[in-house]
């Protein structure tokens, strides 16, 4: 894994270009929504149409595994799936780096899944009712159960970093093996992966939320099932 060169200091932080990068995503993404959704319309234009069927595409992924109260994890999942989209192609740029290649990136990136597993539970369900399905079926599993949330987020992390990391590394040898004679098919290739892999951090994701949310009506399912 290349290291992100340092490009200046904030006091005791370095900046890396990778830091920068993220930073111009986000501005990006920001400024494209504000003027994308400037003049929205009942007769939408070719753009407009893109934007409602990529949200209508997401609020159907969601509503297929989350039927009740999807839409309070919408603005998340379809953020989380936009920034990652543009972070794994930014790569295509010369000059820059997919922010998803690094570890750090996509670490943080876990590291947000796992505090907003909590927060869609602890809000959809109660503090004291999400905290009790640790210890369905049993308190023996409490421990089985932190283990699991601990390595799920291990792995989303190492997940879209090693693939990211690994796409730009074969890119890099296939250049340097057949020069400029494979540049189409390489572009093609990255494009497809870096969907995908966005596309399996988002569902990873989403499952996770809507398995914190749906804790208590797990466990009434297991009472009732108990008491019959």
């Amino acid at each position: 894994m290349e290291k992100a060169a340092i490009l200046f200091h904030l006091g005791p932080l370095a900046i890396s270009s990778i830091v920068v990068t993220t930073w111009g995503i986000m501005a990006f993404l920001g400024l494209f929504s504000w003027l994308a959704t400037r003049h929205l319309s009942t007769d939408p234009g070719p753009l407009q149409a893109m934007l409602e069927g990529s949200i209508s595409a997401i609020e159907a992924a969601i509503k297929a595994v989350l039927p009740q109260g999807g839409e309070k994890v919408l603005p998340f999942i379809a953020t989380l799936w936009f920034y990652i989209v543009t972070a794994n192609l930014v790569g295509l740029i010369p000059g820059l780096g997919s922010p998803t290649a690094h570890l750090s990136v996509t670490t943080g990136l876990a590291l947000l899944v796992f505090l907003s597993v909590h927060w869609f539970g602890i809000r959809n369900e109660g503090l004291i009712a999400y905290l009790r399905h640790y210890l369905s079926p049993s308190p023996i599993l409490l421990p089985f159960h932190i283990i699991s949330e601990l390595t799920r987020t291990v792995a989303l992390a190492v997940r879209l970093f090693g693939n990211m990391m690994s796409l730009e590394m074969a890119a890099l040898l296939l250049l340097l093996v057949a020069g400029l004679l494979v540049p189409i098919p390489l572009l093609m290739l990255h494009i497809i992966e870096a969907l995908v892999q966005a596309y399996i951090f988002g569902m990873l994701a989403l499952i996770y939320v809507a398995g914190a949310m749906q804790s208590r009506t797990e466990i009434n399912h297991e009472k009732e099932r108990s008491e019959t």
